[in-house]
């Protein structure tokens, strides 16, 4: 599957020909560094890795640093792996940009999403809280009882409580590519992607 990686830059709208106005996020897509190339015979499997966003030596450990030294490319942060990536006559230390796509294809773009902390039941499953009035004040966030004491005697397993809410992987599937900057390597999607702004996002085309 052909994809890049990308940084969310943040949103805005774009006026189409027909006046309606479509919001988009802009996305910094490459240029991503080709730092190695998987093959079935070697590795098992095919894939292509790519490196995205430079930095400085002295912050890359000796190891990635050596080896970014011998296929010559910058210091880069943020390396992933794309299965299934038409090779074709790629090499180590190639660069692949933002020309992938075109204007009107269909892509998944999969991120990080924000993280919000630990958070109670009311914020993180949208539960109603308890009364308001009649002396129940100290019920109105409470998530309420989370298990029978004669049956089942036991909290089931995958019941809505507070936790760490936020920070997950998540995919966003069929967003339409509006407009593509060649010169600038960035890209605009239609509709919002995961993540906070400068986050790294993953974007797909079949």
């Amino acid at each position: 599957m052909t994809g890049i990686l990308g940084k969310k830059i943040g949103m805005t709208t774009v006026f189409q020909p027909d006046g309606n106005v479509v919001p988009c996020t802009v996305i910094e897509a490459g240029p991503c560094y080709v730092t190695q190339i998987r093959t079935k015979e070697k590795d098992g499997y095919e894939a292509v890795q790519f490196g995205f966003e430079e930095k400085k030596e002295k912050n890359t450990a000796k190891p990635l640093a050596g080896k970014f030294k011998k296929i010559k490319t910058p210091m880069l942060r943020h390396l992933k792996e794309f299965r299934d990536f038409p090779v074709g006559d790629l090499k180590e230390g190639d660069t692949v940009n933002v020309d992938l796509f075109k204007e009107g294809d269909t892509v998944k773009v999969t991120g990080v999403s924000k993280g919000k902390g630990f958070q109670g039941v009311v914020k993180r499953h949208g539960f109603a809280g308890g009364q308001r009035t009649h002396g129940q004040s100290d019920r109105q966030r409470a998530p309420g009882s989370i298990g029978g004491s004669s049956y089942p005697s036991r909290v089931f397993k995958g019941q809505r409580m507070a936790g760490r809410m936020g920070n997950d992987t998540i995919s966003v599937r069929n967003l339409k590519v509006i407009k593509i900057f060649n010169d600038s390597n960035l890209i605009l999607i239609k509709g919002a992607v995961p993540g906070a702004i400068s986050g790294i996002v993953e974007i797909y085309k079949k």
